[in-house]
C-alpha cells in the first residue's frame, strides 16, 4: 500500500517523509497478505479484466501490496511492474507470484513521486491501493503522468457507503488525527470524487458500483479480532489506544455494533467503485 513520497518539510508542505514511515510500518504490521488472500482474493483479477489487460502491454499495479492485481496482469502476458511502499509486501507479493508462474518487476514506490517515466506505461492500475495514499491530488496526477495518452487507468477502491468505509467510520473518533491536508481514503470509492481528480486528463469514465463477500468468520465478535489481528489500520488504532483501556473497550463495543448492523445472511458484503478510464 502506498502513500509518502520524501521532500524536504516546509511551513506549507507535509512532511512527507515522515509520514511515508509511518504508513509503511502500518501496513507491514499485522499479516496484510492473509487479509489480501482471505478477503478479495479474486478483486484483481476483476480489475485486470475490466481494464482489458493483455499479453504484450506494459502494466504498472501502484500500492500492489501482494500482487493482488499485479499477478493476474502478468499471467496475461503482460509485461508489469508492482510497485508499493512497504518492502515486506513486495517480499511476499514476490514469492507468491514464483509459486503462481508469474514473471513480473517489484519496485519500492510511493503513490506521490514513482519513480517512473511520463507515459511510460498502457494501462496503469490500482486495486485498493492508492487509495490510501494521504494526498489524492499528487496521487491521481502521478496515475496520469506516467499512463501513456490513450493508455488505460483502472481503478478498484472501497466506497464510502459500504462495508470498508464503514469500518474506517467506526475507527476515526478513535484514531490518532490524520497529517493535514490529507484526504480520507474511502472518497477515492465515489465516482464524482474521482472525475475530479482525473478531470480532463482522462475520457471515456466508466464506474461501477460492486460487491464482494467477506467471508472469513462467523460471528461479529471473532470478526472483529480478525482485523485487530491482521489489518495494519486497526492494529494502529488499537496500538494508539494501548494506554486507555476504556476508550479500547469502546471501541470494541462499537466494532462488535457496526459488524452487527452490517451483517447480512450470516455474512459481510463489501460495496467498491470499479473505474475504468482512456488517458487523454
Amino acid at each position: 500500500m502506498d502513500t509518502a513520497a520524501p521532500t524536504s518539510p516546509t511551513s506549507s508542505t507535509p512532511d512527507l517523509s515522515a509520514i511515508g514511515a509511518k504508513h509503511r510500518a502500518l501496513w507491514a504490521s499485522g499479516d496484510y497478505p492473509a487479509v489480501a488472500a482471505g478477503l478479495i482474493p479474486g478483486l484483481g483479477a476483476t480489475l485486470v479484466e475490466a481494464a482489458g489487460v493483455a499479453a504484450g502491454q506494459r502494466v504498472l499495479d501502484v500500492g500492489a501490496g501482494t500482487g493482488n492485481a499485479a499477478i493476474p496482469a502478468a499471467l496475461t502476458g503482460a509485461d508489469v511492474v508492482a510497485s508499493d511502499l512497504t518492502p515486506e509486501l513486495l517480499a511476499t507479493g514476490e514469492r507468491i507470484a514464483a509459486d503462481r508462474g508469474a514473471h513480473l518487476r517489484w519496485v519500492e514506490a510511493d503513490a506521490h513521486a514513482l519513480p517512473f517515466e511520463d507515459g511510460e506505461f498502457d494501462t496503469v492500475l490500482s486495486c485498493v491501493g492508492v487509495m490510501f495514499a494521504p494526498f489524492h491530488e499528487r496521487a491521481a496526477a502521478e496515475l496520469l503522468r506516467v499512463c501513456r495518452p490513450g493508455g488505460t487507468i483502472g481503478l478498484l477502491n472501497w466506497t464510502p457507503e459500504g462495508f470498508v468505509g464503514q469500518l474506517f467510520a467506526t475507527m476515526k473518533p478513535f484514531a490518532p488525527p490524520p497529517p493535514p491536508g490529507a484526504s480520507p481514503g474511502p472518497l477515492w470509492g465515489r465516482e464524482d470524487h474521482v472525475r475530479g481528480l482525473l478531470g480532463d486528463g482522462v475520457r471515456e469514465l466508466r464506474a461501477e458500483r460492486r460487491t464482494v463477500r467477506f467471508d472469513v468468520s462467523d460471528t461479529p465478535e471473532a470478526f472483529r479480532e480478525w482485523w485487530k489481528r491482521n489489518y495494519g489500520p486497526t492494529i494502529a488504532v488499537y496500538r494508539s489506544l494501548a494506554d486507555d483501556p476504556d476508550r479500547t473497550a469502546e471501541l470494541d463495543a462499537a466494532f462488535v455494533r457496526m459488524l452487527e448492523e452490517t451483517r447480512t445472511g450470516g455474512t459481510w458484503e463489501a460495496e467498491y467503485l470499479l473505474v475504468t478510464a482512456v488517458r487523454a
